[in-house]
């Protein structure tokens, strides 16, 4: 009969990781006599990052002394005590290959059901002095798992562990481990992990994805970033023409050198310029298409930053005839093909990419109800003002809704301009429809407004997509203590191996030959990173792969999507550039 041999806590403590201080309760030691279980935990116990671990789904961890003994042989290592692997029931029995979702036990008066597998994470390794044991855990199909509590009571080691319920589908911890971080995944097995109700609401929404993305892959944004790329890497383009819009924004057509057409874009994806002219090293930025791309040519319209070294030269020193280098048009920001009400909303030069959506929408003679809503200072720093109100005006179920915060009496009269900036009480009094599908640019803090603003109006979340300009927001878990600093070059000698450009945050650095990973040239650079697991299993570090070539160790064990790279575990073997 399986038996409970070991009961270990911790709370959350503050350990030094890389520089860096990590708030973790991965240190787990043994509880001498009874122990008393309750709904969210064991008295005693605490986590330090409750999105990943904790909670009613995740409160008790539980691991097998047969994985241990397992571990002690594949390290060659003894010194591995009861709680080594953050676990709170250590056991004998109830193997990963043999527990299904949805098993209940009870031990001693508490009653208990297995919701998922351990989430993969960095923290385990770090308990260890074992960085790559996350991946291992995967790939030896030993990752362990939570179990919920159905009635609260004590328990103790030595208590036997009764089965009281069988999970209906049968599927393994194992099993449903493997379906989440290994490829080759079968669908009917996602099918039959969805039917499981004890299955964690976040494993269920993770196997949803994974079933669209098989079911019907053209409805997966990544899709149109991963296999949609017109050629890989960098490829020259030449100026066609430079026109003012206004007083601050330039636009630039691109075409072909040899005048063939240059191949369609989706509405709302963006380019990524190398600029040799601007800087040494060359200048990588990103710029949204501003319009479509139906003429073989490609439009971008460029805000001066007073500051801005490659804004400065694209629009005050660059001439038509000169070449740019351009990685393929990409992005995930694009225009549905339904035909349901579209809200296009924008504010300052945030309206290049809903610009170019309505002009898609325009070329199709959409008869969908469009709503343009648009915030700037004044009229001077609206540009292209004229041409989206061409565009409104052709289609037959337009409204256009513009706000000059800075703007004369006179000048909003003359734009049909509100007053104000456009704020999240004006948005909610536009009585936008609650169906519609939403598409967000400009500032953070702006798009932030926009986002309550219109899950105030009714619209679902799912419905509102939004586009940054700049560097997307940090993913690091369990890391405290973090002030926000602007990218730098790393600290110490220079590196001596390929260039790393991070594109998003304009910096490029050669590779020193001390870090192991993209990752920790990033984390050096203080670029902000997305990472949980930090070994290739997890794909939350998954990247934009602008140019350039990567090997990985440790191998990753289910390979990113074409065109991207992921960073945790990836190693320059030439120049690179990344869209981070």
């Amino acid at each position: 009969m399986p038996t409970l041999l070991s009961v270990n806590v911790g709370m959350p403590k503050h350990v030094s990781w890389q520089g860096r201080t990590v708030d973790t309760g991965v240190w787990k030691y043994p509880v001498h006599g009874p122990a008393r279980v309750r709904r969210l935990n064991i008295d005693g116990d605490g986590q330090g990052d409750t999105n990943g671990h904790g909670g009613e789904q995740r409160a008790v961890l539980v691991y097998q002394i047969q994985s241990y003994r397992h571990w002690q042989q594949h390290f060659g290592r003894d010194d591995l005590g009861y709680g080594a692997f953050g676990e709170n029931l250590t056991v004998d029995g109830l193997l990963d290959d043999e527990v299904c979702i949805g098993d209940r036990y009870r031990i001693g008066e508490t009653e208990f059901e297995v919701t998922q597998p351990r989430v993969t994470c960095y923290r385990v390794g770090l308990r260890l002095g074992e960085p790559e044991l996350p991946a291992l855990l995967v790939s030896h199909h030993r990752p362990g798992f939570y179990m919920r509590v159905i009635h609260e009571g004590h328990i103790q080691a030595g208590d036997p562990i009764v089965q009281t319920r069988t999970g209906p589908g049968a599927l393994s911890v194992a099993d449903t481990d493997a379906l989440l971080y290994l490829p080759d995944r079968e669908p009917a097995k996602l099918r039959l992990a969805l039917q499981i109700p004890a299955l964690s609401p976040g494993w269920q929404d993770s196997f949803r994805d994974l079933l669209k993305s098989v079911d019907s892959p053209a409805t997966v944004l990544v899709a149109v970033q991963a296999t949609d790329l017109a050629w890989n890497g960098f490829r020259p383009l030449r100026v066609a023409k430079v026109v003012p819009e206004s007083t601050t924004v330039t636009s630039i057509h691109l075409a072909a050198p040899d005048g063939s057409r240059l191949p369609a874009a989706h509405a709302g994806q963006y380019l990524t310029l190398r600029i040799p002219e601007a800087g040494r090293p060359a200048l990588v930025r990103s710029y949204s298409l501003s319009s479509t791309s139906d003429a073989g040519r490609y439009r971008i319209s460029v805000k001066h930053e007073p500051h801005g070294t490659a804004s400065g030269y694209l629009t005050t020193q660059l001439r038509p005839g000169a070449i740019l280098d351009a990685a393929a048009p990409r992005g995930d920001f694009v225009l549905d093909a339904g035909t349901g009400p579209v809200l296009l909303i924008s504010a300052g030069i945030g309206l290049t990419p809903v610009l170019s959506m309505l002009y898609e929408l325009a070329a199709r003679d959409s008869d969908r109800e469009i709503w343009w809503i648009h915030g700037a200072r004044r009229p001077q720093e609206h540009p292209l003002a004229t041409e989206a109100h061409a565009l409104l005006t052709s289609l037959p179920h337009t409204h256009e809704h513009v706000f000059y915060s800075s703007a004369t009496p006179e000048e909003r009269c003359r734009a049909h301009a509100a007053a104000g900036r456009l704020t999240k009480d004006k948005l909610v009094a536009l009585s936008v429809p609650a169906d519609a599908t939403a598409y967000v640019c400009g500032p953070a803090s702006f798009m932030a407004d926009m986002q309550h603003a219109l899950a105030a109006a009714g619209l679902d979340p799912a419905r509102i997509r939004t586009e940054l300009f700049g560097v997307l927001p940090s993913i690091n878990p369990g890391l405290t203590g973090q002030a926000a600093r602007t990218p730098h070059q790393p600290p110490g000698p220079p590196g001596t191996g390929p260039l790393v450009t991070f594109a998003r945050s304009g910096i490029s650095a050669p590779f020193p030959g001390s870090k192991p990973s993209v990752l920790d040239l990033a984390d050096a650079c203080d670029v902000p990173t997305r990472w949980s697991c930090r070994t290739g299993v997890c794909h939350t570090c998954t990247t934009p792969l602008l140019s350039g070539d990567v090997t990985y160790s440790p191998t990753p064990l289910e390979p990113p999507p074409d065109g991207h790279v992921l960073i945790c575990c990836a190693q320059p073997s030439t120049d690179v550039v990344l869209d981070m």
